[in-house]
């Protein structure tokens, strides 16, 4: 996670509290390394993620203090945040072996640690609409109202780790 550090303070006037503080893009890392098959798949759907905002980037890492941490099992694909950007994502080999792209599996369950939330029903064109968009869409790109809405999210300090939930796609 990127730090904000403050150096000497003294004289100046600290925000109100309820005020929105802009900052720089927020580095999340994500650790791939238990994503068996999926790791290429949970690349692709980080940088479509890297491609379409920009106050959150996420970059692979090894460590165990990752952000991120994506899994595969044999189960439906799924995410469990801690708190916004952080949290966990199951690959599930369920929805490969029905016919869904794993990409578009990869980038809309990393968007659920992004804070999005299902739209389902949903068109192809939803990201979020998951798998109720079919096994013919391979759309793995956020339209503009989930890319707008990460992007505030990511915004202000205000918002970080704010965020807890699950969702079992």
């Amino acid at each position: 996670m990127a730090a904000v550090g403050v150096v000497g303070l003294v004289g100046l006037q600290a925000p109100a509290a309820s005020a929105d503080v802009v900052v720089a893009a927020r580095t999340l890392t994500y650790n791939a390394s238990g994503a068996a098959e999926f790791k290429a798949a949970v690349d692709a759907g980080a940088a479509v993620w890297n491609s379409s905002v920009a106050n959150v980037k996420l970059v692979s890492t090894t460590s165990s203090s990752a952000n991120i941490r994506v899994v595969a099992d044999n189960g439906w694909p799924r995410a469990q945040t801690t708190s916004l950007g952080n949290g966990t994502v199951w690959m599930g080999r369920e929805a490969t072996n029905e016919g869904y792209n794993p990409t578009r599996i990869a980038a809309h369950e990393l968007g659920h640690i992004l804070g999005q939330p299902d739209r389902k029903p949903g068109p192809c064109t939803s990201l979020m609409s998951g798998s109720s968009a079919g096994i013919g869409c391979t759309n793995p790109n956020p339209n503009a109202r989930e890319k707008a809405e990460v992007e505030a999210a990511f915004r202000t300090l205000k918002a970080a780790g704010v965020w807890r939930g699950e969702f079992v796609d």
